[in-house]
């Protein structure tokens, strides 16, 4: 459930609170109220790229660009990479997500696979752990939140909150780091096979 995912003091259920009606202004409100089964799903699609673009053109100006996501054909398959700052350094993880059957009634579920089983605010496969806030914000706002909204109210404040965690407890490390950590691991093997090579 998500009640074991976050507690109810939590810093990220704060900072949805302190920057919701920011990002809300930020992002078109959707009308069409229909899933991807639907007829008017394509109307529906239409409004989600719009509110999505406009999103990404605030985060630009604000300079603040985080994330980048295209579709399937059917705009039910979703993927693309997201990006946190600690620190100074960028670092990128590749996500996904499918639209649920049930939408814009149910939100999507957002996956990073490759921090699957690294912190316990994620579901199995990768799906990140919401707050106790974004699912009745979620509910109340069905059907004008969106894609967008699950980004800016979802996934970002799960990055603000749960990357610099994972940094400081080890289980995650910059690009160039892991480089660096290859290259003497491999610096190593060489310098430690070379007197065995001279037998």
């Amino acid at each position: 459930s998500v009640a074991g995912c976050w507690p109810k003091s939590s810093r990220a259920s704060a900072m949805v609170d302190a920057t919701t009606k920011k990002t809300l202004a930020s992002i078109p409100l959707l009308k069409e109220n229909s899933g991807p089964r639907d007829p008017n799903w394509n109307e529906r699609l239409k409004q989600e790229l719009q509110a999505l673009i406009q999103y990404v053109k605030k985060n630009k100006e604000d300079d603040h660009d985080w994330f980048r996501l295209q579709s399937n054909k059917e705009g039910t398959r979703w993927f693309g990479k997201c990006w946190a700052v600690v620190d100074l350094l960028t670092y990128e993880f590749e996500i996904e997500f499918d639209i649920p059957v049930t939408y814009p009634t149910t939100a999507p579920e957002i996956a990073i696979p490759e921090l699957d089983g690294k912190t316990a605010k994620m579901y199995r496969g990768g799906k990140i752990c919401l707050t106790d806030h974004f699912k009745p914000l979620w509910a109340r706002n069905v059907p004008r939140f969106g894609i967008a909204h699950a980004m800016a109210l979802g996934l970002a404040p799960w990055l603000a909150v749960e990357i610099p965690d994972l940094i400081s407890k080890g289980l995650i490390q910059h690009k160039e780091n892991q480089i660096n950590s290859s290259a003497a691991a491999a610096t190593a093997e060489a310098a430690a096979a070379a007197p065995a090579a001279k037998e």
